[in-house]
């Protein structure tokens, strides 16, 4: 072999060694698509998209706002999205049968209780919900102390809102900022205590761009710290971006109830567990999950 074909091949060798330890990437890396809901767990990720944190990073993020939770799940499932937004009680369903996704953070949500106009307090409650979700979940951990509670179930979210504001249900717990679109109707919001130090919503991605996209998803993590640490010293910040990114009535601002917002953080084993078990119990059947098959902790590292 010629001393120019052992250069070559050197100068080869080298350029594989630096695009393989994440110093050089193909364009895909970093591209990533996710879809978010319509909720105060969004605040982070749209703030930092609206202060070109993303940008800054090198990072091409696409942005997909579903107001339909089973839309979203279907673009998820089919690829078109490398990670979404979601709950705990839908995430745990997804890997029991199989979907390869994981927990990449915890996110922050905000549930409150609204009560229709006129109520008189009384033992028994009609409340709307969806049958296996957060809603359910949460409204035995606010209101079973207080209540018997009635279960209506009703998938759709702006279906439980009017029929609170309609007075065919006594309440409905409705996650913000939507929640306080029925207070500035007119109805009553009440704010529990989370008796845990986290709520039931999380960001997952698929093991495909985990494995895939790694280093753009740690950039995405990056981006969302620092419009965390944003809100951090001014609430507004998130108030605001919410009323722009969807679209909301400005009236509304005072009104929203927003969680304190954490930095990236997956939850603790016994709280996924506890979900887990609740899941369990309301489908009557043994669910049996591995903590490491379910949350990915290489993307919360601190800088």
């Amino acid at each position: 072999m010629n001393k120019t074909k052992i250069l070559l091949l050197f100068i080869l060798m080298v350029m594989f060694f630096i695009s393989t330890n994440g110093n050089v990437l193909a364009e895909d890396d970093f591209t990533l698509k996710i879809g978010i809901m319509p909720a105060v767990d969004s605040a982070p990720i749209l703030l930092a998209l609206e202060r070109g944190y993303y940008q800054e990073l090198n990072l091409d993020l696409k942005i997909d706002v579903y107001t339909n939770a089973v839309n979203r799940q279907s673009a998820l499932q089919t690829g078109e999205l490398d990670g979404a937004m979601t709950d705990l009680i839908a995430f745990v369903n997804n890997v029991k049968n199989g979907f390869l996704v994981k927990i990449t953070t915890s996110t922050d949500g905000s549930f409150p209780v609204l009560v229709k106009k006129n109520f008189e307090e009384k033992e028994i409650i009609d409340i709307g919900m969806m049958e296996i979700s957060v809603a359910n979940f949460l409204s035995e951990q606010y209101l079973k102390e207080q209540y018997k509670m009635n279960k209506i179930f009703i998938p759709a979210i702006p279906a439980r809102l009017e029929m609170v504001k309609s007075g065919k249900l006594d309440m409905a717990i409705i996650p913000e900022p939507l929640a306080s679109m029925g207070e500035l109707a007119g109805l009553e919001k009440r704010i529990y205590k989370n008796i845990y130090d986290f709520t039931p919503e999380a960001m997952i991605f698929t093991d495909t761009a985990i494995k895939n996209k790694s280093e753009a998803i740690t950039r995405f993590h990056q981006a969302y710290n620092k419009a965390v640490l944003d809100i951090q010293k001014d609430n507004n910040l998130a108030k605001d971006v919410l009323i722009n990114s969807l679209k909301l009535n400005p009236e509304i601002k005072e009104l929203i109830t927003l969680p304190d917002y954490h930095l990236a953080r997956v939850f603790t084993e016994s709280y996924l567990n506890h979900v887990i078990s609740w899941v369990a119990e309301k489908q009557n059947e043994e669910i049996t999950l591995s903590y490491k098959n379910m949350v990915e902790e290489k993307f919360i590292k601190n800088d």
